[in-house]
Formats: C-alpha cells, sequence, structure tokens
C-alpha cells in the first residue's frame, strides 16, 4: 500500500502562487497514477489535476485549467502542483491521491484512488 504525505500548503494572497508537493513511500511509485483533489469547507471533494502512470500524460478540472500544472519526479516518487494566479476561491484542503496503473482520465472521482495523503490546507486572501 503506497503512503501519501502532502506538503506546501500556506497562506497565499490572491495572484500568487504555490507549489504542492506529495512524497509517496514506495519503491515502485511510477506504476501509479497520481492526482490532486480539494475540498472548501462545506463542500465535496472536487477534482483539480491528474497524471498517468506511463508517460505522463495530464488532465485539469475545468476551474484551474491554465492556472494549475501537475508533474511528476518518479526517481523522488514525488509528485507535485504548481498553482498559479490564485484566487480566493482556491481555498481549500488539498490532497493528493494515488491509483495503480491509473492511465489519462481515469482518476477524477474520490472512488478512483487507491490511497490518499492527509491533505495541506491552502488559503488564498483577497
Amino acid at each position: 500500500q503506497v503512503r501519501l504525505a502532502e506538503s506546501g500548503g500556506g497562506l497565499v494572497q490572491a495572484g500568487g502562487s504555490l507549489r504542492l508537493s506529495c512524497a509517496a513511500s514506495t519503491l515502485g511509485f511510477g506504476s501509479y497514477g497520481m492526482a490532486w483533489f480539494r475540498q472548501a469547507p462545506g463542500k465535496e471533494r472536487e477534482f483539480v489535476a491528474g497524471i498517468s502512470w506511463k508517460g505522463g500524460a495530464t488532465y485539469y478540472g475545468d476551474s484551474v485549467k491554465g492556472r494549475f500544472s501537475i508533474s511528476r519526479d518518479d526517481v523522488q516518487a514525488t509528485a507535485y502542483l504548481q498553482m498559479d494566479s490564485l484566487k480566493p476561491e482556491y481555498t481549500a484542503v488539498y490532497f493528493c491521491a494515488a491509483r495503480f496503473r491509473a492511465t489519462i482520465r481515469s482518476m477524477v472521482h474520490d472512488s478512483d484512488a487507491n490511497a490518499w495523503g492527509q491533505g495541506t490546507q491552502v488559503t488564498v486572501t483577497s
């Protein structure tokens, strides 16, 4: 079972940037598709971005296209979420998730993931 640990959250002004990291404790990290989800207070968890296990194809939720970029470093067993031009409505707890051999767009619902991190808080002030 892969274990995930997010870091990099914090407080940032609107228009600013943050980079989230998701470190995985597994030797087989390259065999996992990775994704980021977020959950704002009082709302359901929603898909943000994903990257496939082979080839690194990326896909994004409509609300973050052009602002966020997901990437992975299989040597470091870490996935990243670069967030630019942040808006106050992006305030949420951000979770990373993993699924074994997840291809593009196969991890866009909570139930698609095999493992979750504990989440990291991102707060964007206006």
